[in-house]
């Protein structure tokens, strides 16, 4: 099993913010079988003011490639993704598209 970390901002608006945290609390269900299917075993979202902080626990099939290549073929990924896109802004070092970055481990213990 690999684990992943990734940030996000939020747009800095508490209506906005409190309206995504209603979004993930009832997940569409399509989404949840896109995550799994992509041998995501765990997926967790942290927030502290508009930071937003993914740990994803992955098994050997997983990939961030194919992960993307069915995004892509799947509509109802798609529009929850340009749903989320109102709520979310890339972080300031990230590329034109870009959305969740993926974060260096510097320690463990």
């Amino acid at each position: 099993m690999k684990r992943y970390a990734l940030a996000l901002d939020l747009k800095d608006d508490e209506k906005l913010i409190a309206e995504y945290e209603a979004y993930h609390r009832a997940i569409w269900p399509e989404i949840s079988e896109s995550i799994t299917s992509a041998g995501i075993l765990n997926m967790e979202i942290y927030r502290i003011a508009n930071r937003l902080f993914m740990v994803m626990e992955v098994d050997d099939t997983f990939s961030f490639e194919a992960k993307a290549k069915a995004d892509l073929a799947n509509p109802k990924v798609l529009e929850w993704e340009d749903l989320m896109w109102k709520y979310q802004q890339a972080l300031p070092m990230a590329k034109p598209g870009e959305k969740w970055l993926l974060m260096d481990k510097i320690f463990t213990l």
